[in-house]
């Protein structure tokens, strides 16, 4: 079944686009064969208020021509590229294929230069002007859209200019991260922490780990909760665990905003954030060149 359907809609697209090209031709041979030999101007006898007379005057060859060379036009484009159903045209022709001849391109025009800096410990390449320019427009290309074209990040994606690394901040950690991605979960608590009243306790807590103005009756119910639900991952001083991904509470750094009424949504519904592996896509090299960038940001203040 699914070959006749294949054959079935080659054929359908094939015979209606060669269809519609010859009733082009059609059309034009049918619109001018009445005055094609004279190229006079008829009067079709249609006339208006007296003196207002219609007239059929023909296309000027040239502008009738334009119509027939479109026409061969596209007759050629189909034959050497594809449009004819599965029939991949004389040259063979594919998006992919040609998307893969520029990458093999780019790479061997860029590549040797890639190679240059990736034999360069990060800590070197980040002394190295014209490497982090090269580090800034792969990020520009990559990561402005989840973080920002000035790294800030936003709700949701880190900002990588300061020193709050979830999965740590080193040099190796952050070429992990962008080579393999990064998958984090923080589940719901809001029923182990017995409702809406637990999880105010346990934001107020959050709160004071800071360094905020809290309630403080609110706030040592909270630490009791924490110490059972919350310690295990971010820590009992609250200070996180870049193993697990868990954010340090003691900053006053909220990936996810840090009101009350923000902090109480993440421990009540939970958080769930990724970012993809960039290795497969990327390279080897072109990360290491990104990852000494990154890390570049952070070094800034």
């Amino acid at each position: 079944m699914a070959d006749f359907n294949s054959d079935f809609w080659h054929w359908y697209i094939s015979i209606l686009t060669i269809l519609s090209i010859l009733a082009c031709v059609w059309l034009l041979r049918w619109m001018t064969s009445g005055y094609k030999k004279t190229d006079k101007i008829e009067d079709t006898g249609h006339v208006w208020d007296g003196d207002l007379t219609e007239l059929n005057n023909p296309l000027p060859r040239w502008w009738l021509g334009l119509f027939y060379i479109t026409i061969v036009f596209g007759g050629f484009y189909l034959l050497l590229y594809p449009g004819l159903g599965t029939f991949g045209g004389i040259l063979d022709w594919t998006s992919k294929g040609s998307y893969e001849q520029e990458v093999e391109r780019v790479d061997a025009e860029i590549g040797p230069l890639f190679a240059r800096y990736q034999k360069t410990p990060v800590l070197d390449l980040i002394k190295d002007k014209d490497a982090l320019k090269v580090g800034e427009r792969l990020y520009a290309n990559y990561c402005t859209t989840c973080h920002g074209s000035d790294a800030r990040g936003a709700r949701g994606f880190p900002n990588l200019r300061d020193k709050s690394w979830l999965w740590g901040g080193d040099p190796q950690s952050i070429k992990t991260t962008i080579t393999n991605g990064r998958v984090a979960g923080m589940p719901a608590w809001e029923g182990p922490l017995g409702g809406e009243a637990g999880v105010d306790e346990v934001a107020q807590y959050v709160l004071s780990l800071s360094g905020r103005a809290t309630i403080s009756e609110l706030a040592e119910k909270g630490k009791a909760k924490y110490d059972i639900f919350c310690a295990a991952c971010h820590g009992p001083t609250g200070t996180g665990n870049t193993a697990l991904g868990a954010p340090n509470l003691t900053d006053d750094i909220w990936l996810y905003g840090g009101s009350l009424t923000r902090i109480s949504q993440s421990i009540a519904k939970g958080r769930n954030g990724q970012m993809p592996a960039q290795g497969e896509f990327l390279g080897e090299a072109k990360i290491h060149l990104l990852s000494a960038y990154v890390y570049s940001l952070s070094q800034e203040n």
